[in-house]
């Protein structure tokens, strides 16, 4: 197999006097390589991270943070910003007629309630915590290709859009609007390991051989947000009946998260195990979950705040290999999603904290093997749960099955609560381990199915 890092570099660009080094080059500034970035600088090394664009940015999300992220953003010392956004106590569950409220899950580890908060205020949070932790951040910034030398990834050629070549250190480009003058400046970064942290369509994992596991299944999401009196309720809402025009219930399910400032956010989420889902306009699907939803959330073109956007979701690490010699690749870039749920902040904060213990291992050792532990813990930690997942969604892509699982589901509170808690990991260590007791639930579900058929 070609070495796929021999055609973008076979040397290193001529070395400018006042180049910037660093320790740990992060490429992105989403939630995976803010939370890199973060419990790197809080482990004092020097850190740069790189962000496309300007804080505060929009990104496609549902909002909802479950009790997963909640922990990490208060393992980051973000408790009090967070009080400032809307809480949530549980999910509000609905199907086939039938209406159940799940409160989460009590859990030693992590808290009872979730928040709902646009990415466009969580992503800038995250970033100026890493940024306060004393992480350098060049915003406004495009990583390029990346530079290697002989054979290994030792930093990126970066793009400023705003003609700055600042040092590491100096001071971060404020959120203002596009500069007009300068060109922009390309500025040769070295680093002595590089973390990929550039979202689930990452070009540049792809530059350094990262590709997805076709078998593995893929999500699909859009979501927009209205104006709605309902803006502030307790629970976050879900139907796990959204149908197609032959009114098949299909493998996914359609959302209301209110975000508590005059908004909710609305949208639809669905599988690639559907053989059918290709097909599927995912528009149309929003447009008529939208008309399908109760009057009182006032879902209207008028209270429409916007075009809905969306995309693609790699999911149960599909998208590897997550470890090279001098780099790391973390979060959706990754493939780090949940296919039970389509999860994937939590897991991007998580990720970028595993990967921050490796580098700081490998910094404070010498030792760049500490970087090969990563991609070993990431399937030690996930990858039973992931493969459990991924034989669910295989299972539910069938619509006729569909139907009958969530139907069942719902007539038993306490089997939904144990599919709450599994479709959000949130089992404590007591609960048997993650596969076995999702096994047992999806089992239990499959045993009525015939009569429920």
């Amino acid at each position: 197999m070609t070495d796929p890092l021999a055609e973008i570099r076979t040397d290193s660009p001529p070395r400018a006097a006042n180049e910037p080094r660093v320790d740990v080059l992060i490429i992105g500034g989403g939630p995976s390589g803010a939370a890199c970035a973060y419990w790197l600088a809080e482990a004092g090394h020097d850190v740069l991270l790189v962000e496309k664009k300007r804080y505060p940015r929009e990104k496609t999300c549902g909002d909802g943070l479950t009790p997963r992220s909640v922990r990490q953003l208060y393992d980051i010392g973000l408790a009090e910003e967070l009080v400032k956004h809307h809480r949530f106590d549980g999910l509000r569950s609905h199907a086939f007629g039938r209406t159940l409220e799940l409160r989460w899950p009590r859990h030693a580890d992590f808290p009872d309630h979730g928040y709902v908060i646009t990415r466009k205020d969580l992503d800038h949070l995250v970033a100026l915590r890493a940024e306060k932790a004393g992480a350098t951040i060049w915003q406004a910034s495009e990583a390029l290709e990346p530079i290697v030398d002989r054979g290994l990834v030792r930093g990126a050629m970066i793009r400023r859009k705003d003609g700055v070549n600042a040092q590491p250190g100096a001071e971060p480009v404020e959120p203002v609007a596009p500069i007009e003058g300068p060109e922009p400046a390309t500025v040769a970064v070295r680093a002595r390991y590089v973390i990929v942290a550039d979202g689930a369509n990452s070009r540049f994992g792809r530059s350094l051989g990262t590709s997805r596991n076709r078998s593995y299944p893929l999500g699909m999401a859009i979501r927009g947000y209205y104006e709605s009196p309902r803006h502030d309720e307790p629970w976050i809402e879900s139907w796990l009946d959204i149908r197609d025009k032959a009114d098949n219930v299909l493998p996914g399910y359609g959302w209301i998260f209110p975000v508590g400032d005059g908004r909710v956010n609305v949208g639809i989420g669905l599988l690639s195990t559907f053989n059918q889902w290709k097909a599927v306009n995912t528009s149309h699907l929003m447009q008529s979950f939208v008309e399908y939803a109760p009057d009182s959330w006032d879902l209207r073109p008028e209270t429409c705040c916007g075009p809905p956007t969306g995309g693609r979701l790699p999911m149960a690490l599909s998208v590897g290999p997550h470890a090279g010699p001098t780099y790391l690749v973390i979060g959706d870039a990754g493939g780090a999603i949940n296919p039970f749920n389509g999860e994937g902040i939590a897991y991007a904060y998580e990720t970028g904290r595993m990967a921050a213990g490796a580098l700081h291992q490998a910094l404070a050792t010498g030792d760049g093997m500490a970087l090969q532990t990563f991609e070993a813990d990431l399937w030690d930690t996930y990858g039973l749960y992931y493969k459990t997942a991924r034989a669910f969604v295989k299972i539910i892509g069938k619509p006729e099955l569909m139907r009958a699982l969530v139907s069942t589901g719902m007539r038993s509170r306490t089997l939904m609560e144990w599919v709450l808690r599994i479709m959000s990991n949130l089992l404590r260590p007591d609960e048997l381990g993650p596969a076995e007791a999702a096994y047992r639930a999806v089992a239990a579900i499959a045993r009525v199915v015939p009569d429920a058929a």
